[in-house]
């Protein structure tokens, strides 16, 4: 039996077909785009464009870090939890230096740069509990998502905790702000998404991380550092839980129980419908910042026409996750 052709000897019209898959998720975009402005003229409004992108940056940048986890081979269920928890003590300290005397953009700097270093720390955790304690990705991220959100109902009182009226003035424009009239968190998650993208593809960790999610033995016989750059994965994704979980405080400008919920579920979405193989070794940047705004798309489109109800936004996610991990059970 003649062999299978390599990617190098096949002919060029094969290799287009080939990358055919990682043109559905900007297909299906596109297509929502025209059923949404069909359904609704208000949809195709800059307004709404710039409403939607604002929605995805805090997914979007959490998906940007969940894809190096799950193109590893893992998976991190906590990241909703973790940025409640966050959330919650960013604004905690923010709170008690306020009547310190500080200057209240000094104040507002610390919390943030302590929102991004915790969530270092927390993915550094998860990392070495992974690495060194030997257990599973999915029993250690399924504790500590029950752990950071018990301990901000702890802090909370079960109840929220508010930012001092003060500071939330000055950490508003941090939300609401605008570069060259982009709102400053799609301009945070267009950075975030390049430099991820740059990260996977143009530097030697990106290839061991690609590495070790196509076959870890073999990462190993490569004298690839396979624990270290796991544990680097857990950490990049828990700093960009920080720099989300920064941009989303002054938002609300407070952090309860329910803060995060079922962020976890939208990131991994983003993630897998952006045409990242579940079990890791294949996926990019650019096909999950195209997830995260299609999961987006979805959600406003059911807000503005109704078809169903907005409650059964998380159950269409739920849906969409199991059928692209359908559709990818064949896949070599």
């Amino acid at each position: 039996m003649q062999p299978e052709p390599t990617d190098s000897v096949r002919p060029p019209a094969a290799r287009r077909v080939l990358r055919l898959p990682a043109v559905g998720p900007l297909l299906g975009l596109v297509l929502l785009c025209v059923i949404g402005t069909l359904l609704n003229s208000e949809f195709a409004t800059a307004d709404n464009a710039m409403n939607v992108l604002t929605r995805t940056a805090f997914i979007g940048i959490i998906a940007v870090g969940m894809a190096f986890v799950i193109i590893s081979g893992g998976i991190d269920l906590s990241v909703g939890s973790m940025a409640a928890l966050i959330a919650g003590v960013t604004i905690l300290l923010m709170n008690k230096l306020a009547p310190l005397g500080w200057p209240p953009v000094v104040v507002v700097m610390v919390g943030m740069s302590t929102a991004v270093l915790l969530g270092a720390l927390f993915g550094l955790a998860h990392g070495l509990l992974i690495t060194r304690g030997r257990i599973e990705p999915f029993i250690v991220t399924l504790g500590t998502l029950g752990i950071y959100r018990a301990y901000l109902t702890y802090f909370a009182d079960g109840g929220a905790l508010a930012l001092d009226n003060e500071l939330a003035d000055v950490y508003g424009p941090v939300y609401y702000g605008s570069v060259l009239g982009i709102p400053l968190p799609v301009v945070v998650f267009l950075l975030v998404a390049v430099g991820g993208a740059v990260l996977l593809n143009r530097t030697a960790f990106g290839r061991y991380v690609q590495a070790i999610g196509s076959n870890e033995q073999v990462a190993r016989y490569a004298a690839v550092d396979v624990d270290r750059t796991k544990v680097l994965t857990y950490a990049l994704l828990g700093v960009c839980v920080g720099i989300a979980t920064l941009l989303y405080v002054p938002r609300l400008g407070s952090a309860s129980p329910t803060t995060g919920l079922l962020w976890e579920l939208e990131a991994i979405a983003a993630v897998i419908v952006g045409g990242t193989a579940l079990r890791g070794g294949a996926g990019s940047i650019g096909g999950t910042v195209v997830g995260a705004i299609l999961l987006s798309v979805i959600s406003n489109i059911l807000n503005l026409t109704s078809i169903i109800s907005v409650y059964l936004n998380a159950a269409v996610q739920g849906f969409v996750i199991i059928a692209v991990a359908f559709m990818q059970r064949r896949r070599p």
